[in-house]
C-alpha cells in the first residue's frame, strides 16, 4: 500500500463526503461513489479487518497494532467524511431533490452511466459467465428499484433488521441503502428518529448497520478475491439496473402522508420529457438536464484522470 500524506487523507475525507451525500438520496449508492473514486476494494477490506484479531489487539491495549490492522487512518478519513456529509450536506441534497429534481437526477444519471462504463473496463474477459453475471445484476437491481414500498412494523427488532439490510445495500454500487429503507417502509421513520434524536431507535439501527456491514464486507471481499470477473460483472449490472430509479422525468401516481402529515410522492412512473410536459404542463428543462448529465460524466472523467495521474507505486 502506498504511503499517504496529509493531502491524501484530505482527499479521502472529500470522497467520504461525496459518499455520504449520495447515501441520503433514495436511488444513489455511496458504494457507487466509492467505486468511482477508486477506494471501493480498500474500503471493503478495511471494514473486513475489524475482526477477532482486531478486538484482541484492542483489548490488549496494543493500540498502534490495532490501528494498523484495521487501516484506521483510511477508515476514519472516509467515515469522517460520510458523517460530515450526513450532518451538513444532507439538507442541501434534500433541498435539491425537492426543488431541482430534474437537474439533480440528470447529474446522477450521467454520473452512473459513465461510472458503469469505466468499471466495465475492469472486466478483462467477456464470456458467457461475465455476460450472464452482468445481466443478472441488471435484473436484480431493476427488480429491487421497481419494488413498491411496504408498510412494516416499527418494533426495534425490525428496525435492527432494516439497518442490517440497508447498510449492505449502501456498500453495493448501484443499490441505494436509502431506497432499501424506503422499500422496507423505514426511510421516513429512521430520518425522523435522527432529526428528533431518538436515542433508542438510532442505537438499535446503528447496531443493525454494524452487524450487517461487518458480515457483508467479508462476503464482498471474498467474492472479489475468488471470483473477480463474476463479481465485477454483477456490480456493473447493479449500476446499470439502478438507472431505472434515477430517471429525471417522473409522474407521481400515488401519494402518502409523511410523519408531518404532509402529502409526499409514494409511487412514480418514468416518462419521456414530452409526456412530462403534456401531463404536468411544466417545462421538462431538457437542455438543463443535458447540461447536468454532461457535468456528471465530466466529473467522473476528471476524477479518473486525476486518480490515474496521482497513482504511486506501493512502498
Amino acid at each position: 500500500m502506498a504511503l499517504r500524506q496529509v493531502k491524501d487523507y484530505m482527499t479521502l475525507v472529500l470522497k467520504g463526503i461525496a459518499m455520504g451525500g449520495a447515501d441520503v438520496i433514495p436511488g444513489v449508492s455511496g458504494g457507487t461513489i466509492a467505486f468511482i473514486t477508486g477506494i471501493y476494494e480498500e474500503l471493503i477490506n478495511s471494514i473486513k479487518s475489524v475482526d477477532v484479531e482486531a478486538f484482541r489487539l484492542l483489548l490488549s491495549f496494543k493500540l498502534a497494532a490495532f490501528w494498523k490492522h484495521i487501516n484506521g487512518a483510511f477508515l476514519i478519513s472516509v467515515l469522517g467524511g460520510i458523517l460530515i456529509s450526513i450532518l451538513s450536506l444532507a439538507r442541501l441534497v434534500t433541498y435539491l431533490m425537492v426543488n431541482h429534481p430534474i437537474q439533480l437526477w440528470s447529474f446522477f444519471f450521467g454520473l452512473i452511466i459513465i461510472s458503469a462504463l469505466m468499471v466495465a473496463k475492469e472486466i478483462k474477459q467477456w464470456n458467457i459467465a461475465s455476460v450472464s453475471a452482468l445481466i443478472a445484476g441488471v435484473l436484480m437491481a431493476y427488480l429491487i428499484t421497481s419494488a413498491t414500498p411496504a408498510t412494516t412494523p416499527e418494533g426495534l427488532l425490525f428496525v435492527c433488521l432494516s439497518g442490517m439490510i440497508a447498510i449492505c445495500a449502501m456498500i453495493l454500487p448501484g443499490i441505494s441503502g436509502s431506497f432499501i429503507l424506503l422499500i422496507l417502509g423505514k426511510y421516513q421513520y429512521v430520518l425522523g428518529a435522527v432529526k428528533d434524536f431518538d436515542i433508542v431507535v438510532i442505537v438499535v439501527f446503528a447496531i443493525g448497520c454494524l452487524v450487517g456491514i461487518l458480515s457483508f464486507a467479508r462476503l464482498i471481499s471474498w467474492l472479489l478475491k475468488q471470483y473477480p470477473l463474476i463479481t465485477i460483472s454483477i456490480l456493473v449490472g447493479f449500476m446499470i439496473g439502478s438507472l431505472n430509479k434515477i430517471w429525471p422525468w417522473r409522474l407521481v401516481t400515488q401519494y402518502r402522508l409523511n410523519s408531518k402529515g404532509e402529502q409526499v410522492p409514494f409511487l412514480e412512473d418514468n416518462v419521456l420529457p414530452a409526456e412530462y410536459l403534456a401531463a404536468t404542463g411544466q417545462e421538462p428543462m431538457f437542455m438543463q438536464a443535458l447540461l447536468f448529465f454532461a457535468l456528471g460524466i465530466g466529473l467522473v472523467v476528471l476524477i479518473d484522470k486525476i486518480a490515474s495521474s496521482t497513482k504511486k507505486p506501493a512502498t
